[in-house]
């Protein structure tokens, strides 16, 4: 191969989930996804080759420099889970990151954790300042380099894009890197360059398309000369029939080369399937793959592209699987794959809920938000959701794990209908295109469920009270007496019955009045009246005593066990007195 064969280098895009992320790549290859994705966020990894043609056009670079580079290859993710999802399988799937920041909005929580990543995996990035258009007194001119544009404001709108940057350099500078805006850098190797731009007006993108090409040709130009040749690594996107030609497979090969006649080995849902390329396609140049229907065949393609292949057999490859091209290492290839799809990176638990999702990214990428917020998952599968798994759920005992969280997958029409019988009404189904949304909607539900348990429970079980008889406030002595009493501890309610310090049973509460109103619970320091069933005061009962509220031993087990943290400390308190008083004669009582 020629000396200056360099392959393209890969691309990621990382940020907050609005921050403009799909709108900065529409403008660059001119092609309006944003308009077709749900909720305007990319939720699958798409790709995007920029030939370096148009980025020169595009960044005034025309007759300058010698490029080796032979453009970007953008891969569009759904946030920055994907990022890490592609880079552990394959090694360094992106050599070199956008992270998009809304220059009005600032950081938020996901721009923290894309940092991070970026960090660990040591990958060089711009940072894309975007929406300056949105500041408030700019005034547009389209498609311009940034520094053209700035000139053009006026002296109170550029002192508000510097505070902004200076914003964004500081949040940075609190997280380890030094960064500047891009024209003042003067050594990106030690310097993070922000690139104020817009994905609506186009401003700012020729410098973001030259900084990146120049960080490219600076820093990957070694790593990718090496990696052309050898044969062919891909991940696959998608999985889909296309007419004329059958399956098909749309992936991203970010290493070697595979041709028409090779021999691949690919995922499949119950191992490798080996099978042969029969045609080749690539998407015109400038346009996504994912909504691309127009391709030029092709007999070979050299990484890192964006392509579609047609071979036989290809109707269970899984989606965001490895694909990888046989040259006499065939044994090799299939251990690769079996380990690589084995290694799946969803952490399960023994109990929990389920997860579907339509590719094994999403798949992660689901997973990764559930574990971040400590939930649990018991099974999580690529496909639709089938009758098996809502008879799996089915013999759950936990009602809170009878869950099944579909992400960008259908559910097939007979479980729609079998979720309408009565037996299945207490299996849950959340299903939707955005990861986020879809988690929040299952959060509110269980949130909510758990809030309505508590409240059953509180309500059936007798909860601890200590009560003391208040001196000059007997208004009758039996047939209910009527007192005045203090509540020391606890909460008091009506129709529970009383104990004195020896243990034994004094009577009834019957009513409750405070200041001649009736109530139905008094809280610790509250004074009140009750009528008490059963006793004689000065007999049974006497003022000065000290009552407690007599718990059966089962609701005391729960009570210790499960509902400790949920009760104030006088509850507690109350609790615990009266159950060392059970306890004198038998020290194992409501244990």
């Amino acid at each position: 191969m020629a000396k200056n064969n360099i392959r393209t280098p890969i691309v990621c895009v990382l940020g907050h989930v609005d921050h403009g992320k799909t709108s900065l790549l529409d403008k660059i290859r001119g092609s309006q996804v944003v308009s077709t994705e749900a909720g305007a966020i990319t939720q699958h990894i798409g790709a995007t080759l920029i030939p370096i043609d148009a980025i020169r056009k595009m960044s005034g670079l025309t007759g300058k420099a010698e490029i080796k580079i032979p453009g970007l290859l953008f891969i569009d993710t759904p946030g920055h889970r994907a990022f890490t999802t592609l880079r552990a399988r394959g090694g360094a799937l992106a050599e070199i990151a956008i992270l998009v920041i809304d220059i009005n909005e600032g950081f938020k929580q996901q721009t923290q954790e894309a940092l991070q990543i970026l960090r660990n995996c040591k990958t060089p990035f711009v940072v894309a300042a975007t929406k300056v258009d949105r500041i408030p007194g700019w005034r547009v001119h389209p498609d311009e380099p940034f520094q053209k544009t700035y000139a053009k404001q006026n002296e109170r709108v550029q002192g508000i894009l510097e505070t902004r940057i200076y914003e964004i350099v500081g949040e940075l500078s609190d997280l380890g890197f030094n960064s500047e805006r891009y024209d003042r850098v003067r050594d990106f190797a030690r310097n993070i360059a922000i690139v104020p731009s817009s994905g609506i007006t186009g401003e700012g993108i020729p410098d973001l398309l030259m900084v990146m090409i120049g960080l490219a040709e600076r820093y990957l130009t070694e790593s990718l000369k090496i990696t052309a040749d050898g044969p062919g690594q891909g991940t696959v996107l998608e999985v889909k029939e296309e007419r004329g030609l059958g399956m098909t497979l749309d992936l991203i090969l970010y290493d070697g080369t595979l041709s028409v006649g090779d021999e691949i080995g690919v995922a499949g849902a119950s191992g490798c399937i080996i099978t042969k390329v029969r045609s080749v396609l690539k998407a015109r140049p400038m346009k996504e793959i994912l909504i691309e229907d127009r391709f030029e065949r092709v007999k070979s393609v050299t990484a890192a592209a964006g392509i579609k292949l047609a071979a036989p057999n290809l109707d269970e490859v899984v989606s965001g699987s490895p694909l990888r091209v046989i040259k006499g290492n065939r044994d090799e290839v299939v251990m690769e794959i079996n380990a690589e799809m084995q290694a799946v990176n969803v952490k399960l638990s023994h109990l929990g809920i389920s997860i579907k999702a339509d590719t094994i990214g999403a798949l992660e990428a689901l997973s990764k938000e559930l574990e971040a917020k400590e939930i649990e998952i018991m099974r999580a599968d690529v496909g639709p959701v089938s009758r098996h798994d809502i008879i799996e759920l089915e013999t759950m005992r936990e009602p809170l794990h009878k869950v099944i969280i579909c992400f960008a997958t259908d559910i097939l029409p007979d479980v729609e209908e079998m979720l309408k019988h009565p037996r299945y009404a207490d299996i849950k189904v959340f299903s939707g295109n955005i990861i986020y949304r879809v988690i929040d909607d299952y959060i509110e539900w269980r949130d909510e469920e758990i809030r309505r348990r508590e409240a059953q429970q509180f309500e059936a079980v007798i909860m601890p009270a200590k009560i003391q008889l208040l001196p000059n406030c007997v208004f009758r002595q039996s047939d209910p007496a009527v007192v005045g009493v203090r509540v020391l501890g606890g909460l008091l309610r009506p129709k529970v019955h009383l104990m004195n310090l020896e243990g034994r049973s004094v009577g009834t509460v019957k009513m409750m009045q405070d200041k001649g109103d009736t109530v139905t619970e008094a809280k610790e320091g509250m004074e009140i009246a009750v009528s008490i069933e059963g006793p004689t005061v000065g007999r049974q009962i006497h003022v000065g005593d000290t009552l407690y509220v007599e718990i059966p031993e089962r609701h005391v087990k729960v009570l210790e066990r499960e509902m400790l943290s949920h009760i104030n400390i006088s509850s507690q308190e109350a609790l615990s007195e009266y159950a060392m008083i059970r306890r004198r004669d038998n020290p194992f009582w409501g244990k």
